[in-house]
């Protein structure tokens, strides 16, 4: 028994690890980063659709998604986009098709986009199935005002007359007078369209001759100092542009009727603007109304029409045409810009204004003698 302890042996426990990685994690993730990958190519796709979409497009596609809202065209227009494309303009809308209701109309001002769904509104500019353009339309589908003041193949008489009174109610001109035959009361509701919209025209044209103006001063540093004394506005005569003397800018010598040469090269500036628009100008000659010296045989009349007149002279070598000068005025004090300081710099000013086609010639004022004590404009 000496190599034997018998029972009080005890076993031994041998561990053994495995070497490697963990198990497998699954793909739990990719699946969840593939949706938010979708997700965002669909947000991106979204924006991009709302930047190139028309809002009459996108209203079209939003009804099309509408449970309520039903095309009654049983032609293409009908569809998704009501015969429109992204990208080009595609077939005309009916006044039935669900985009009709945006659709951009041409007619006076105070016309509602809202009005193309009635088919008898007189600025229909929608097509019907089967008629596209034609004569008096342009290529838009977009009435002429000769159609719409013309009556309709499909119109009553007494529908055309209504439509007449209605129109004419809306330009704020009378309606049908007696005696006045229905084609003569039509062709005068479309002369009134023609003026309104001649005149919409002539102030877009304004505006744009404005902003010119006032960049090409910004254009020319020599020019910067002279800003401030620019003043652009249009009234019912025209665009008037004044040129307004300040407490230390001045467009004259103290007196004199001769230019500075910064205020040369300003009128020269409009001139070139101006020269763009075949208007009518009438030029007019401010003062102050600062007292002349006893004795030296001039007065305010003199002096404004002295700096109107050198004014034109200006505009002419800035490149106006001599015939569109309507008139030149000298109006001394007698129109002050500021009324409550018949002293005040600002009330010494060059006026011009851009007349509008249909304005009637001003009533031409001009050097007078008489009238007032003689002044004197520094």
């Amino acid at each position: 028994m000496s190599g034997n302890s018998g029972g009080n042996e005890q076993p031994i426990i041998i561990k053994k690890k495995k070497g490697g990685h963990g198990g497998h994690h699954g793909g739990a993730w990719k699946v969840a980063y593939a949706d938010f990958v979708t997700a965002m190519m669909a947000f991106f796709l979204l924006l991009w659709l709302l930047n190139v979409t028309t809002s009459d497009q996108r209203k079209g596609i939003a009804d099309y998604f509408s449970p309520v809202s039903v095309s009654r065209e049983q032609s293409g227009s009908g569809g998704m986009l009501g015969g429109k494309t992204i990208t080009v303009p595609g077939a005309q809308v009916s006044p039935s098709s669900p985009m009709s209701a945006d659709v951009p109309v041409s007619g006076p001002p105070g016309y509602s986009a809202q009005q193309t769904e009635d088919a008898d509104d007189p600025t229909e500019t929608t097509a019907g199935p089967g008629q596209g353009t034609g004569p008096g339309k342009s290529a838009s589908g977009t009435a002429s005002n000769a159609d719409v003041a013309d009556q309709k193949p499909s119109e009553t008489r007494a529908e055309f007359q209504k439509r007449m009174e209605e129109m004419a109610k809306q330009l704020g001109i009378p309606g049908q007078k007696p005696g006045e035959k229905l084609s003569d009361f039509g062709e005068r509701v479309k002369e009134a369209m023609d003026s309104l919209q001649g005149a919409a025209k002539e102030a877009r044209q304004f505006q744009q001759a404005a902003t010119e103006i006032r960049q090409a001063i910004q254009s020319v540093p020599e020019l910067e100092p002279l800003a401030q004394n620019l003043m652009i506005d249009q009234t019912p005569e025209g665009l008037r542009i004044q040129i307004v003397d300040q407490d230390r800018v001045s467009m004259f010598p103290g007196g004199s009727g001769q230019m500075y040469p910064q205020t040369r090269q300003l009128v020269q500036q409009v001139a070139k603007a101006l020269s763009k628009l075949p208007n009518k100008l009438s030029i007019s000659g401010h003062t102050d109304s600062s007292p002349f010296p006893a004795g030296s045989g001039r007065d305010n009349w003199d002096l404004s029409t002295e700096r109107a007149n050198a004014t034109r002279r200006a505009l002419l070598a800035g490149g106006i045409d001599p015939t569109r000068i309507q008139d030149v005025v000298g109006k001394a004090d007698r129109d002050p810009l500021v009324a409550d300081q018949p002293n005040s710099p600002r009330n010494r000013r060059i006026t011009m204004v851009l007349l509008r086609e249909t304005q009637a010639a001003p009533a031409a004022g001009g050097q007078s003698g008489g009238g007032g004590a003689p002044t004197k404009a520094r």
